[in-house]
């Protein structure tokens, strides 16, 4: 088996999903736009395209950070926008995907939403908000939305991040405490 793969998730932001997967060893990149699946969930959502190292990271440990990065057990009126979802790109990350998401979902009190779709189609973000995250960590949004996020790769997932690129969020990581945010 190949150890360069690409998985697409959705879930919230994509600014937010987007810095989130940008902070991880074994990510090599992450493409910031809109993912549509198949049928009746053929319309674009926010999401992202994650290629990843599979010998530094596996893809279960991506499912489980996606989940606890977004609202992954919490419907609201703008699913549509923001599908709680990973798209695959073969019927073996289908199975893969489907089985670690009832494995984990011992972990959150409320059912998971998250869905697993099969990979259409992607339209990339207009290039002046990729890399947002990290083109501007000090904007309000950064701070409000997306920080807390980091924080919990830095409590709960730290063994793969990269923690270069989480430096400045290390001294707020000890007065944040991750479980205020688990599924935000």
């Amino acid at each position: 088996m190949k150890s360069l793969q690409k998985i697409a998730f959705g879930g919230g932001c994509h600014w937010c999903t987007e810095a989130v997967f940008q902070s991880l060893i074994g990510v090599s990149k992450v493409e910031q736009g809109f993912v549509a699946s198949i049928n009746e969930n053929s319309d674009f959502s926010e999401a992202v395209i994650v290629h990843f190292n599979e010998t530094l990271i596996s893809l279960a440990t991506l499912i489980e950070i996606h989940l606890y990065t977004h609202k992954s057990a919490s419907n609201h009126s703008m699913r549509t926008k923001y599908r709680s979802a990973v798209y695959v790109f073969t019927e073996k990350q289908k199975e893969h995907t489907q089985s670690q998401l009832d494995l984990l979902q011992f972990q959150f009190h409320n059912k998971l939403i998250t869905q697993v779709f099969s990979f259409s189609k992607f339209k990339a973000s207009r290039s002046q908000i990729q890399n947002y995250y990290y083109s501007n960590p000090k904007k309000p949004f950064c701070e409000s939305f997306i920080n807390p996020k980091l924080q919990v790769l830095l409590s709960k997932f730290s063994k793969y991040t990269n923690q270069n690129k989480l430096k400045h969020l290390k001294d707020e990581s000890r007065e944040i405490n991750y479980k205020e945010y688990q599924g935000s």
